[in-house]
């Protein structure tokens, strides 16, 4: 990937949290255990879902991506600011900056498609449940995977192609804890209503598409819920889907207040409070909604 610097700007200082100097140390602590759990949680998953063959099926295949992808986007930012919380001097290069850019949409697109995958899933184990075993093969779920993952990178490729050439000539403080597209369209001189347009369009094609699909699929699920004449039976089949959900409305919940709502309702507060749940807290809480809240996992876990 080129990236291509019009001005003098070889780094970027990040100010996030500035205005919080006496609490960097909590901060750093705080940070620092969500991450361990993080790592721990997701890192535990998959290999949880590696070792026991009782979770050799579609729906943990795509668990143990989606835990992949919360360690990896979750490793883009926290580290960074661990750092910049006991260091005087916040800066991030130039490149580094729009690595972790970079790595962190692609994995969060892949997480809003691995999400639809999921919600795919149960949407044919439920309502199909005969043809589950031949529409769902192992090819098939590396395919959608590997699409899911093409496609991620190919977005994340577009916005950090499309702001990196930018010029930066104002400043080079970033009024956030870590490199994302928005701030960083507001340090620049040139004209940035294309990315922002590009941002919008992306973001919402992705959420909305993916958010379409699940709320189809589990339109589709409920019906044949409701369909079951057994109490007992309906709430056992429902269950299976309840982490999901829990994860679903999370996630998309703070993404879409992030990237879908109009500019003149931004507040900076606001989206730094967003900001940390859903790069911070949500990846260390998902491992914890799926081995909690389902049987198999848990069962898993005592074997």
């Amino acid at each position: 990937m080129s990236l291509q610097n019009h001005t003098a700007v070889s780094e970027f200082m990040l100010s996030g949290f500035m205005n919080l100097p006496m609490l960097q140390v909590p901060l750093f602590i705080v940070f620092l255990v969500i991450y361990v759990i993080t790592a721990v949680g997701n890192l535990g998953m998959i290999v949880l879902v590696k070792v026991d063959p009782q979770l050799h099926t579609p729906m943990y295949f795509f668990l143990s991506n989606l835990s992949f992808t919360d360690f990896c986007y979750s490793s883009s930012v926290t580290p960074k600011a661990l750092e910049n919380f006991l260091s005087a001097r916040k800066a991030i290069s130039f490149a580094g900056c729009f690595v972790q850019m970079y790595v962190f949409i692609a994995m969060a697109t892949t997480e809003c498609i691995l999400f639809a995958l999921m919600a795919y899933d149960r949407y044919v184990a439920i309502c199909n449940p005969l043809l589950y075993t031949a529409v769902m093969t192992e090819k098939f779920c590396l395919k959608m995977a590997a699409g899911a993952y093409t496609v991620g990178f190919l977005n994340s490729m577009v916005h950090t192609v499309f702001t990196s050439t930018l010029s930066f000539c104002r400043s080079n403080v970033i009024d956030h804890f870590f490199c994302e597209s928005l701030p960083l369209l507001k340090l620049s001189c040139s004209d940035t209503h294309i990315n922002e347009s590009v941002i919008f369009i992306c973001a919402g094609l992705n959420m909305v598409g993916t958010l379409l699909i699940i709320l189809s699929s589990y339109t589709c699920i409920l019906t044949t819920i409701l369909r079951i004449r057994s109490a007992e039976s309906r709430r056992k089949v429902f269950s299976t889907c309840t982490s999901h959900l829990m994860a679903v409305v999370l996630f998309y919940g703070t993404m879409i207040f992030i990237y879908l709502r109009p500019s003149s309702s931004y507040s900076h507060d606001q989206d730094q409070v967003a900001s940390v749940f859903y790069t911070v807290v949500i990846p260390m809480l998902n491992p914890l909604i799926y081995s909690l809240r389902n049987k198999e996992v848990r069962d898993a876990l005592r074997r």
